[in-house]
């Protein structure tokens, strides 16, 4: 292992040893920009108490692993395993020690996912690209299967936050399921590495970046790459995006007219200020030993200010949900994601998960049906017993379904590539 590995390690083993003694105001000190404005005082504590709550007491600490994710940036994986279960402490760690991202995962960490049932991995193959554009280069993977060609493409586009190009939280994969599922079923795609997740110390270095710049750049060099891959129409080339990604994918398509369709996958649409209220509101219900109403209030506040003429470019990310800035919300608040799709001449499937408490059919499906009343060839489908992920379950959906190790429906997949098949232009 190399130096800087090894330095990375040694932070990660002392921010969870400081973690298990409950030293959490040490581990904030050593935290980045972005990090400490997307990560209030106290909630590190509330998370972490959270978490170990489900796994139970007398931790035991894992061997670590250490990969690099970005230039000059380390993830550490830290497994804990406790009297009731385990998850995996996940930190990523800069050239300087300091945390630029900290969230815990289900035991296993990202090594533990495998194929889904409806996968034949015999029917494709995978290969690495580069797409160089907006902050900087990221890397993706293609995905294509064999056989007849010329076969019609998707590009998949992650939620919020610095995913991987497999949209990774905890054991789960949810776009490899779709990149293998899909590509078995003979639909090219292409997934890649965000940059928020790649170039985590540009997007903190960049006091405009929006919504925009998270995605639109490398989603428009990516539809331009799938286009040029050998066995793949470049005039039947779309657009899959899950929540976040689903909410910009029209403006993708707005910037690309390339785009031959849209697919949203829980997408939401109300305003994403409200939405932060609304899941938290959720979360804390389902905890009811959590006392959570004064992290509502303030919330509630920040929320606020979202929604106040006053709201500038340079207003911090401390004083607003999500640790986003005030050029990030500026944006958000002048994009309406319905009606830019109503004003697209594509195809549009929009799907949703009844179960799903992030993105809703009363408060965003809702709003995707009612401004694309009437709008030709735009259909819909609710599967009611899947979540956010489109993962079949009982009940109502928690954030720990995230540690349990699952794969998007079958259905759904399968749904997504007949509605592709039949668009013919």
């Amino acid at each position: 292992m190399e130096a800087a590995q090894q330095a990375a390690v040694a932070v990660g083993l002392t921010v969870v040893d400081l973690a298990i003694r409950g030293d959490f105001a040490a581990i904030e000190a050593r935290f980045g920009p972005r990090l400490r404005a997307a990560l209030p005082p106290g909630g590190l504590r509330k998370a972490w108490e959270s978490e170990i709550g489900m796994v139970g007491s007398r931790l035991r600490r894992g061997e670590p692993t250490v990969e690099p994710i970005g230039p000059g940036l380390l993830r550490v994986g830290v497994p804990l395993v406790g009297r009731h279960g385990g998850l995996t402490v996940l930190l990523g760690i800069d050239a300087e020690g300091a945390l630029q991202g900290l969230r815990l995962a289900g035991a296993g960490g990202e090594s533990s996912w495998v194929p889904p049932a409806y996968a034949d991995p015999a029917r494709f193959e995978e290969r690495e690209i580069v797409l160089d554009a907006g902050l900087g280069p990221v890397t993706g993977v293609l995905t294509l299967p064999r056989g007849a060609a010329p076969a019609p493409g998707v590009v998949l586009l992650s939620g919020a936050g610095p995913f991987d190009r497999d949209g990774t939280a905890g054991p789960n994969k949810p776009l490899k399921d779709l990149a293998w599922g899909l590509a078995s079923r003979g639909v090219a795609s292409l997934r890649f590495d965000k940059v928020t997740s790649v170039h985590s110390d540009r997007v903190a270095a960049t006091p405009g970046f929006t919504i925009a710049d998270e995605y639109v750049p490398h989603a428009v060099a990516a539809v331009h790459t799938l286009q040029a891959a050998a066995g793949v129409d470049p005039a039947r080339v779309f657009v899959l995006g899950h929540s976040a990604g689903g909410k910009v994918a029209p403006r993708v398509a707005a910037a690309e007219p390339a785009v031959a369709g849209l697919v949203l996958f829980a997408a939401d649409a109300a305003p994403m200020n409200h939405a932060a209220v609304r899941v938290f509101r959720h979360i804390a219900a389902l905890n009811p030993g959590l006392d959570a109403e004064a992290a509502i209030a303030e919330l509630e506040r920040e929320a606020a200010r979202v929604d106040s003429p006053d709201l500038a470019p340079d207003t911090p990310g401390s004083q607003l949900p999500l640790g986003y800035s005030g050029a990030y919300w500026l944006d958000l608040r002048g994009y309406d994601p319905v009606a830019t799709l109503a004003a697209l001449d594509v195809p549009a499937l929009v799907l949703q998960g009844g179960r799903d408490y992030q993105v809703t059919v009363a408060d965003d499906l809702a709003r995707w049906r009612a401004g694309l009343d009437g709008r030709a060839g735009v259909s819909f489908s609710v599967h009611e017993k899947a979540d956010h992920c489109f993962f079949v379950g009982e009940g109502p959906a928690r954030p720990a379904d995230y540690a349990v190790p699952g794969h998007v429906d079958g259905a759904v997949v399968a749904e997504v590539a007949d509605w592709i098949a039949a668009q013919r232009l």
